[in-house]
């Protein structure tokens, strides 16, 4: 694997071997990293709206799991 920084990006080259589902899994990763770098949410927050999605999500799902 090789690192470099040219002009005002990084650039990586990894082999092509590398399997592509653990790459893809630490690009999500750095992506995840670069969406909410700027985020002024609390962890309170962010948890509340966990709560809320989930909860809307068990409400329109249930019925396939309990029958």
């Amino acid at each position: 694997m090789q690192v470099e920084r040219i002009n005002n990006e990084i650039v990586i080259r990894i082999p092509s071997d590398m399997d592509t589902n653990r790459l893809q899994k630490i690009l999500n990763l750095v992506r995840y990293g670069e969406l909410t770098s700027k985020s002024t949410a609390s962890q309170d927050e962010v948890d509340d709206l966990a709560s809320e999605i989930n909860k809307n999500w068990w409400t329109k799902n249930k019925s396939k799991f309990l029958k």
